[in-house]
């Protein structure tokens, strides 16, 4: 089984939509998927998810699923110095960079900054959303793989957001979704592809063999947008 996992073009947050050139990289995208064979398309609730789709969805005369929990992360956590609440991704290295347990794949969620807000919860309704997305295809979590009866060869394709992407690449693999966060970052219309390892029959894992591969701009000579690349203070 294959999994897509793809963030919206370069986001104008103010309409919840895209810039011009955020509708130039779906198109662009469109290029690309038109060409993978994918079998269903899920969409988050969030209208610059579901404009990124459409170029696609118009040119295979195809509809998208919505599901609520592919919408952007709404987990927050709070401020260590000032109490407020604050996107739980955009945290100084000079502050996260200190706490061991953030590292840590288990212990990162209940460090005090996220246990004092919503992120743990936030977590788990999205890794149950996605467990029970991939229970269809006939993959049931166990543990840390999945198992499954037969094999499924489809190729599924999910148009969401990166604070959300983030977290379900960190129920796949087992990583810290802190050090996801802080350390990695999927750039606008980007790609990121995940496909079940089944070494063993009726056991499977999913393994990473891209993270926001961005070679569809490359190929049409589109920038890569900075959208995404945070500058925090504490």
């Amino acid at each position: 089984m294959k999994i897509l996992i793809i963030r919206h073009g370069e986001p104008d947050y103010s309409i919840d939509s895209l810039t011009e050139k955020g509708w130039r990289e779906a198109e662009i995208l469109a290029d690309r998927l038109e060409k993978a064979d994918v079998r269903d398309f899920y969409v988050s609730p969030m209208g610059r998810a579901r404009a990124t789709a459409k170029p696609t969805l118009e040119r295979l005369h195809r509809e998208a699923e919505v599901l609520d929990w592919l919408h952007e992360f709404r987990g927050y956590a709070v401020d260590p110095f000032t109490g407020e609440q604050r996107c739980p991704w955009n945290l100084a290295p000079q502050y996260w960079t200190k706490q061991t347990d953030l590292y840590d794949p288990e212990a990162w969620r209940t460090h005090s900054i996220y246990a004092a807000g919503t992120v743990g919860r936030v977590y788990d309704e999205t890794v149950a959303g996605l467990d029970a997305l991939l229970a269809r295809y006939g993959y049931v979590r166990d543990g840390k793989i999945y198992r499954y009866e037969e094999s499924n060869s489809a190729t599924i394709a999910l148009f969401c957001h990166f604070g959300l992407g983030m977290a379900m690449i960190s129920h796949l693999i087992g990583v810290s979704l802190t050090a996801l966060w802080q350390g990695f970052l999927m750039p606008t219309s980007s790609v990121t592809t995940f496909v079940s390892e089944e070494r063993i029959p009726g056991e499977a894992y999913f393994r990473c063999i891209q993270l926001g591969d961005t070679s569809h701009l490359y190929a049409a000579h589109e920038p890569i947008s900075s959208a995404g690349l945070l500058k925090a203070e504490l």
